[in-house]
């Protein structure tokens, strides 16, 4: 049946509304958002960066001695320079060789440190016995001959610069008398007197050493006297086994020649001054600290550095020292550098007259760590009980 044009007309219209209708739903939908990019996984955070190691010294007499604890002073800074933030380093000076240093190093502990340096001989007992209660932290002692697990002992040969000191003295002395201002009668000391007169020997035979004990470190006016002791007995060049410039400036007074010891006292008495036999401490304190750093660090052990080393020398020869004589001394230095030479050599007499090494026979550490008894040449008895 055929629809009505009218009707058909409408049924279209009503189609069209019905998709225009469709449409406009269609368009007014909600468009479709793209998707959201996925953040980026926050970056991890850095590393913390370590804690510093924390290095303590404790000193037996003042950083401004200009000997002995300047010169451990001086290798503290070393480290500093070395290292950097990587450590922290600080000190306690004029630390007695007595009961108070155990208290000292155990509040260095206290203070966080884990690796602690004790700069003399008489803190051995106090440093075991806080060593043993502290095995968490490294322990470090200058001239000591007493180890454990968690500590260890380091010296210099000294001697060596004692010796090289002697070749001077021999040869400018004109009384043939020499003079040493000793600290404390431990084998350390008398060796190094035994070899300052070895050397002044090796250049003049007919040298005698006369010797005044002070029984301690450091303490300018009993050097002071000593020294004097010393010149007024006839000594017309001195040494000494003490920390501070008073020899020497006393040597400048009474117009005599003497030696700087430990580290360079030229500036002390210019006019008197002959030589300065030097310790260098910062290449072994530069080492235990990068072994303390990278976890290499050991204890028990012992060591004992020289010339060879580069932990002794013998600095600003004057110009009064005749140039066959720092000849000499150059010759021995490079000897003792190479191992061509050595200072405790047989034959050698003691001040009996006995034969201490036989001839060709070379001391060896056991030897020169005992050493209590004066070579030939040195006057008077070394104190008893050492």
């Amino acid at each position: 049946m055929r629809q009505d044009p009218t009707k058909r007309c409408l049924l279209q219209g009503a189609a069209w509304a019905t998709l225009a209708a469709s449409a406009a739903l269609l368009g007014c939908g909600k468009k479709e958002e793209p998707a959201a990019p996925v953040a980026a996984a926050p970056a991890s955070a850095a590393a913390p960066k370590p804690e510093p190691l924390k290095i303590a010294f404790a000193y037996v007499g003042p950083v401004g001695d200009g000997g002995w604890t300047f010169a451990h002073d001086n290798a503290r800074k070393a480290i500093d320079k070395e290292f950097g933030d990587k450590v922290v380093t600080s000190f306690v000076e004029k630390v007695p060789e007595a009961a108070d240093a155990e208290r000292v190093f155990r509040d260095l502990v206290g203070q966080g440190n884990t690796l602690i340096f004790g700069t003399t001989f008489g803190y051995m007992e106090p440093m075991l016995k806080v060593a043993a209660d502290s095995p968490n932290v490294k322990f470090e002692h200058a001239t000591g001959y007493k180890q454990a697990a968690n500590l260890r002992t380091y010296d210099s040969r000294t001697y060596e610069g004692a010796y090289m000191a002697g070749v001077i003295a021999g040869a400018m002395t004109k009384s043939n008398t020499l003079g040493v201002v000793g600290s404390i009668p431990i084998p350390e000391v008398i060796r190094n007197i035994n070899s300052f007169t070895l050397g002044a020997q090796s250049v003049n035979p007919k040298i005698k050493t006369k010797v005044v004990w002070v029984n301690e470190w450091f303490n300018p006016p009993k050097e002071t006297e000593a020294a004097q002791s010393l010149i007024n007995q006839g000594a017309d060049v001195l040494f000494q086994n003490t920390d501070s410039s008073a020899v020497l400036q006393t040597a400048a007074k009474n117009k005599k020649l003497a030696f700087g010891w430990d580290s360079d006292m030229t500036a002390y008495a210019p006019e008197a001054h002959l030589a300065s036999a030097i310790i260098n401490w910062a290449p072994y304190y530069i080492q235990a600290t990068r072994e303390a750093l990278d976890g290499s660090w050991k204890g028990g052990g012992a060591v004992w550095w020289g010339v060879k080393e580069g932990a002794i020398d013998i600095v600003s020869v004057s110009d009064k020292v005749p140039a066959d004589i720092k000849a000499k001394v150059d010759t021995i230095k490079a000897g003792l550098k190479d191992g061509s030479f050595s200072i405790w050599k047989g034959p050698m007499l003691g001040q009996d007259g006995k034969e201490v090494l036989a001839k060709d026979v070379v001391a060896d550490d056991k030897f020169l760590g005992g050493v209590k008894f004066y070579v030939k040449g040195v006057e008077g008895k070394v104190p008893a009980g050492n």
